[in-house]
């Protein structure tokens, strides 16, 4: 079998799996934590005498966008250095629609093609066994 990473993420948590056998479970290589996307909005921007007010709240939306894209690239970031290293070959993401958009756009095109299958589902708080069962019968 391929070596195979499920990678699972959201905005402020990734998790990267692995399968041994092709119906096996999932066991947890490494998790990547974004604290900053957990933060609350007000913490992110306000302005400068700490009031909330119509222009700051747009600013916080664009902050916690920033804050997803940033993650985003980081995720890349670490699946590319997995290729490289011949960790991986294929490649599933399970990822909240938003997030798994920004990834497409902060992959490189090498990752990319490692992909075999994506899945725009937010269950990066799940227990491995309730994420494999989103997942094909037989990982190849």
């Amino acid at each position: 079998m391929q070596k195979t990473w499920v990678v699972v993420a959201d905005r402020s948590r990734a998790r990267i799996f692995t399968v041994a056998t092709p119906k096996g479970p999932l066991t947890e290589l490494e998790g990547l934590v974004h604290p900053e996307a957990r933060a609350h909005e007000g913490d992110l921007t306000s302005d400068r005498l700490g009031r909330s007010s119509h222009n700051v709240m747009g600013k916080e939306h664009v902050a916690r966008d920033q804050q997803a894209h940033e993650f985003a690239r980081e995720i890349a970031n670490r699946l590319e250095h997995g290729r490289i290293g011949a960790e991986f070959e294929k490649l599933l993401i399970v990822a909240a629609p938003d997030l798994l958009g920004m990834l497409r756009k902060a992959m490189n095109a090498n990752v990319a093609k490692t992909i075999v299958q994506e899945i725009d589902k937010n269950v990066a708080q799940q227990s491995p066994v309730d994420i494999r069962k989103l997942l094909p019968k037989f990982l190849l």
